[in-house]
């Protein structure tokens, strides 16, 4: 049995449409991750990839994070054919509470 996980343990969420090209994805994850934080953040980190299956379901966690107080990036690509679309959401590295896992919990880890 695993030993539980320390209380000071950061996590780094990224939350990706899965329904973009693999390369639009990882760039999208690098953008999202990059200006969620604000400085180094300690090797311990645990960084997650999520999927949300769509712009709709982005749009909604958007939503939600912001009516619940995270601070988070919310990634928009300018050019087309995305034309500002919402590609990805980069969760501020924080102590992984039950209000956040509640909020992710329907998102799946990114295979």
């Amino acid at each position: 049995m695993a030993s539980p996980e320390p209380l000071s343990i950061l996590h780094h969420y990224v939350v990706i449409r899965a329904d973009l090209p693999r390369g639009v994805q990882i760039a999208q994850t690098i953008h999202a991750a990059g200006e969620s934080v604000d400085g180094p953040v300690p090797p311990t980190t645990h960084a997650v990839a999520l999927d949300a299956a769509n712009e709709g379901d982005l749009l909604d966690l958007e939503a939600k994070l912001k009516h619940l107080g995270f601070q988070f990036v919310a990634i928009r690509e300018p050019d087309a054919p995305y034309n500002n679309q919402l590609m990805a959401i980069g969760i501020q590295p924080q102590v992984r509470g039950k209000i956040l896992r509640k909020a992710l919990a329907r998102f799946a880890l990114v295979r």
